[in-house]
């Protein structure tokens, strides 16, 4: 039973999920199926008696991806192994041991810095204007995710080989002063940020042996995707999870590391067989994802990179449809276009998004990314006049809508009720006490909400037949804990960081210029590795088109072409 279950893995992911003990290095790339191989390496360990489930974390780093993880695991059987962030499974700690060990309830954890940052700053008598304190709330979590002390922090701001930059506005002193403030502000109010979540479970687990011996009874073997990405605070209340022992495994790719910025760092990864000896390292490099042209433009851009893999496709073209009918040739698959400012490039993409959808691409399947949030507005108005719906990803999450929040909550209560009619017309029914039809009107407000209660529908149809009006309305409740929503068929806009993990048949990668993508803020080689890497996630998300399009800006903002457009090989104009 356990051998048909690998059946489905290619050696190089079939060999990870047989290597069962740690500690374990998997280098994937993009698109090679890292998750599958994961997850099927969590299941087969179960199935096999190698692991207690109770005693697996899946550690990953949005409540999304957990959530993910979770419902993979569970349609393998392993439903007993726990998939959480870092954060989420930090601060189950802190709750459960904070009564034992220092008494009464934990801190409360605030739900941003901002507002916290402005009473410091409005209590020394400074007036910031709210981007200064976002950088501000920016620059207090890279310095405790970096494991900095303020006389360590104040040190980088002074180096002279190195130094850290300052917020605009504000003067090294003033910044100090204001870290120092927040701190107090925090003690006051007795609560806690995201960060100090990890300072002090990491804390408490490394003065507290019987802490940690809970902890680490609890959980005997770790999962960690998305390696690359690890801080140095992360990656030391890792190292108090495990004790002496190494039964990690570890899974990413440094050519998606996207968030320096946030203190991550690659060399975890990279490293990895240093800081554990023995260590077994594995090689994921071919790419399910995209066709050739696109796999190719995406190693043409990191060839020579530090830790970049070389990606092979392993996609055919496909030239027939299920008739046995030749198709009509299809579009070149990677293209780039020059436009003379943006609302020229705007009106084209969404034409060409009308096109595409007219031609049979589901609006699902095609996603405008950016460098930045502000770039989405435009696109989202031609969009709108072209009569596309669209979304922009992270704006709303889908389970806090308030007409699926209206849905969830009928079908809890439906489950209740004994009825005899098809599954697909009691969740119909449930859905048109919402407001759904079976005509879509044509866009909006009323479109959004009837393609959010839409996506309840679709999500049942990829359910098992063995599905019940019970198990259906859990696995809703499931999803809107996990965060794991359904696909909604609409454009999704999303700035490139938003949409790691994610993936479309069709991407359109506007805002290809220099100052742009790269970032005019990136003004030395180590910015720029990392906004190349950025444009790397932005290709790699495609999977059959690639379309890539900039501006010249007009006046004194007049741009350049992205200098990764041609590292990557690809000419404006032309059919790549």
């Amino acid at each position: 039973m356990s051998s048909d279950f690998l059946d489905g893995l290619d050696p190089e992911q079939r060999e990870v999920a047989e290597c069962l003990r740690g500690p374990v290095s998997v280098l994937a790339g993009a698109g090679t199926g890292k998750t599958r191989t994961l997850t099927h390496r969590i299941a087969h360990g179960v199935r096999v008696g190698a692991y207690a489930p109770e005693r697996v974390l899946a550690v990953t780093f949005t409540r999304k991806a957990a959530g993910e993880l979770q419902s993979r695991l569970r349609m393998l059987g392993a439903a007993g192994v726990r998939a959480q962030t870092f954060h989420g499974a930090a601060l189950a700690q802190l709750s459960f041991f904070w009564p034992q060990l220092v008494g009464g309830a934990a801190p409360q954890v605030i739900s941003g810095k901002v507002p916290v940052v402005s009473q410091a700053v409005e209590s020394l008598g400074l007036r910031l204007p709210g981007e200064t304190l976002r950088d501000i709330a920016a620059e207090i979590e890279w310095r405790k995710v970096s494991m900095l002390d303020l006389d360590s922090y104040a040190a980088k701001l002074v180096s002279a080989r190195d130094p850290r930059p300052v917020p605009a506005g504000v003067s090294a002193e003033q910044l100090l002063d204001i870290h120092e403030k927040y701190a107090a502000v925090l003690t006051e109010r007795r609560q806690i940020d995201f960060e100090d979540v990890l300072v002090l479970t990491t804390g408490m687990l490394e003065t507290e042996p019987r802490a940690a011996v809970q902890v680490r009874e609890r959980y005997r073997f770790f999962t960690v995707d998305e390696y690359q990405d690890v801080s140095p605070l992360q990656h030391a209340m890792l190292r108090v999870w495990l004790g002496d022992r190494d039964e990690l495994c570890v899974v990413g790719d440094a050519s998606q590391t996207i968030y320096s910025f946030a203190g991550a760092s690659s060399s975890y990864l990279l490293r990895f067989g240093h800081e554990h000896p023995g260590a077994r390292e594995f090689r994921l490099e071919r790419n399910y994802r995209s066709t050739e042209p696109i796999v190719r433009v995406a190693n043409q851009l990191m060839r020579g990179r530090p830790g970049a893999l070389t990606l092979h496709a392993e996609r055919g073209e496909p030239a027939r449809d299920e008739s046995g009918v030749a198709q009509a040739p299809r579009p070149a698959p990677v293209t780039a276009e020059w436009f003379a400012n943006e609302h020229d490039e705007a009106r084209a993409v969404a034409a060409a998004i009308r096109e595409s959808i007219a031609a049979g691409v589901r609006a699902s399947e095609i996603a405008v990314l950016y460098r930045a949030n502000a770039q989405s507005a435009v696109i989202e108005g031609e969009l709108q006049a072209n009569g596309v719906s669209a979304r922009v990803h992270g704006a709303q999450r889908f389970f806090d809508r308030a007409e699926v929040r209206q849905a969830v909550m009928l079908m809890r209560g439906q489950a209740k009720v004994s009825d005899d009619r098809p599954l697909f017309q009691v969740v119909s029914d449930v859905l048109r006490a919402c407001g759904w039809n079976a005509t879509p009107p044509e866009g909006g407000a009323a479109r959004e909400r009837w393609d959010a209660l839409n996506a309840i529908l679709t999500l049942l149809d990829e359910q098992p037949e063995s599905t019940t009006m019970q198990s259906f309305s859990e696995e809703l409740l499931e999803r809107s804990r996990a965060h794991h929503e359904p696909t909604v068929e609409s454009v999704t806009l999303s700035a490139v960081h938003s949409a790691k993990g994610l993936e479309w048949s069709l991407v359109h990668l506007i805002g290809m210029s220099e100052g742009l993508l790269p970032n005019s803020y990136a003004d030395n080689d180590d910015a720029i590795d990392e906004e190349r890497r950025l444009a790397y996630v932005a290709f790699t998300r495609a999977r059959d088109e690639l379309r890539i399009s900039g501006t010249a800006g007009s006046g004194a903002s007049t741009r350049r072409p992205s200098r990764f457009v041609a590292e990557a090989g690809v000419v404006f104009g032309g059919r790549n």
